[in-house]
């Protein structure tokens, strides 16, 4: 499909969103398209850059990511600290978060896609992960479903480092633990991968998607989030098909989760945002063919199988590499440090290296 179609039909939409509903939503909605753009355009894949530096000890994608942390820590714990308004992505540690993170990380390499990664890529027109889109929805609310449960096997209240030791205090904890990760990542690529550590194009995506995370969290009063937006798709069928009661649940009877589910999907900040990077994808992409390999049908249904158990271990962890990692660790969570040790480790054994 040509690129000015697709262009004028999100301005449409934009302006729809400026009439309809608010200037907030249709901004988060331009937002998202430049994350859309910015991850499909660069080819900025989460899950590649773990998988390059396990399997081909090529750190230049997890380097990439450590610069974007970097760069969106430093924007974003100062604003913390001066704006209460704004919230910190923070998560128990705690059972759910462990068996939750290191789930996600091994599933996510057989999937070929983390959270944000299924939606760019499906945007893309790439067909295994248009299939799990639905299927990671789908998993992440009864994800959320259960969490309770999960969370009654033992959990430690959320920890944010603004709040304990103060901007400063807090800049100085993430720039120690990138240096430490960048250092260890280096170490794994051994003297031949140290010497292509550089990549421009991971670069710009790093830069880009920095910028973009850190005007989210001033237009959504949140940080960047993937995974929530697909559990509510799924709550909100489920409701209205009549096969859920909210009020029964824990985590939909929350008065703030109740409210969203009650309200149009496009007042909810994280799906307005995934809408949008699903348009940015397909702008980026527009003419090209898709990247999609073919698959036996063995390999489909693994794949599907994954992103299913992707999208339940998605909400156990409390985000994905975005939500988790990218936003956990930029607004100062001990959470999204948690959980990288703990996905990554589960990407050994995605990947089939243990």
């Amino acid at each position: 499909m040509r690129r000015s179609p697709i262009a004028a039909l999100a301005a449409v939409f934009l302006l729809l969103l400026v009439w309809y509903v608010s200037v907030r939503q249709a901004a988060l909605f331009a937002i998202g398209i430049g994350m859309g753009a910015a991850l499909a355009g660069a080819r900025f894949g989460f899950t590649t850059g773990w998988r390059l530096l396990v399997v081909s000890r090529d750190p230049r994608g997890v380097i990439g990511q450590a610069i974007l942390l970097a760069l969106a820590a430093l924007a974003s714990l100062p604003l913390l600290a001066s704006f209460p308004e704004l919230k910190a992505a923070l998560g128990p540690p705690g059972v759910s978060l462990a068996v939750g993170a290191f789930l996600f990380g091994m599933t996510m390499q057989i999937a070929d896609g983390c959270g944000s990664g299924t939606l760019y890529k499906a945007g893309m027109g790439v067909p295994l992960n248009m299939g799990i889109l639905p299927l990671f929805a789908l998993g992440s609310f009864l994800g959320s479903v259960h969490l309770d449960r999960w969370l009654a096997l033992g959990a430690i209240e959320p920890v944010g480092f603004v709040e304990r030791y103060g901007a400063l205090g807090a800049i100085g904890i993430t720039l120690a633990g990138l240096a430490i990760a960048v250092a260890l990542a280096l170490a794994w690529a051994g003297p031949q991968g140290r010497q292509r550590w550089f990549d421009s194009r991971w670069l710009v995506g790093a830069v880009a998607l920095a910028i973009l995370a850190v005007m989210n969290l001033v237009v959504a009063g949140q940080p960047w989030g993937v995974v929530y937006g697909f559990g509510l798709w799924a709550a909100k069928l489920a409701t209205a098909g009549g096969m859920f009661e909210p009020g029964a649940n824990a985590f939909w009877s929350a008065p703030g989760n109740a409210e969203i589910l009650r309200q149009s999907v496009l007042l909810d900040v994280t799906s307005i945002t995934n809408i949008g990077v699903l348009a940015g994808a397909l702008l980026a992409s527009a003419g090209t063919p898709s990247t999609g390999r073919s698959l036996t049908g063995k390999q489909w249904l693994i794949g599907l199988i994954a992103g299913f158990v992707m999208g339940y271990s998605s909400r156990l962890a409390f985000g994905c590499n975005v939500g988790a990692m990218v936003s956990g660790i930029t607004t100062g969570s001990l959470h999204g440090w948690l959980w990288v040790p703990l996905a990554f480790a589960g990407t050994l054994i995605g990947t089939g290296r243990r």
